[in-house]
C-alpha cells in the first residue's frame, strides 16, 4: 500500500511538492500540489505520454497554445511532442495525478512560450 504520508517526496519550482506513488522503469504515478498563482515550465516530452487528472481546486493546462480549464475528476491527455504548461489560477491549492509511460524524468525539454 501506498499513501502520501508514506510516498517518496520531492520539492519541485517554487514551493511545489510531488509525491511517488508509483515509480517504476515503465510508468510513473504522481500526486502533485501546486500552490495558487504558481506554474510549471512550458515543456514537452519526447517520449513519455501523460495524463493529467485533478483531485482538487481547478487546473488551467495549455496545450499547443489551447487553454483547457481542468476541475476536480477531470482528465486531460498530453501526447509526447505536445508542449504544455500546468498553471494554478485558482485560490486554492491544486491536487492532482500525473501519469506517464515511460516516466517523464530525465524526458523534458523546454519550450517556447507560445504568445512569444
Amino acid at each position: 500500500m501506498i499513501s502520501q504520508e508514506t510516498a517518496e517526496h520531492y520539492v519541485w519550482g517554487d514551493g511545489c511538492d510531488g509525491w511517488h506513488l508509483l515509480k517504476t522503469a515503465e510508468l510513473s504515478i504522481i500526486q502533485e500540489r501546486v500552490p495558487a498563482g504558481k506554474a510549471e515550465v512550458r515543456h514537452y516530452h519526447r517520449q513519455a505520454r501523460q495524463f493529467f487528472f485533478v483531485l482538487r481546486g481547478e487546473a488551467t493546462l495549455e496545450l499547443e497554445g489551447a487553454l483547457y480549464t481542468l476541475l476536480p475528476q477531470q482528465g486531460l491527455e498530453v501526447a509526447p511532442g505536445q508542449a504544455h504548461q500546468l498553471q494554478n489560477n485558482g485560490e486554492e491549492d491544486l491536487l492532482f495525478l500525473v501519469t506517464s509511460c515511460p516516466p517523464s524524468h530525465g524526458d523534458r525539454v523546454q519550450s517556447l512560450d507560445p504568445q512569444s
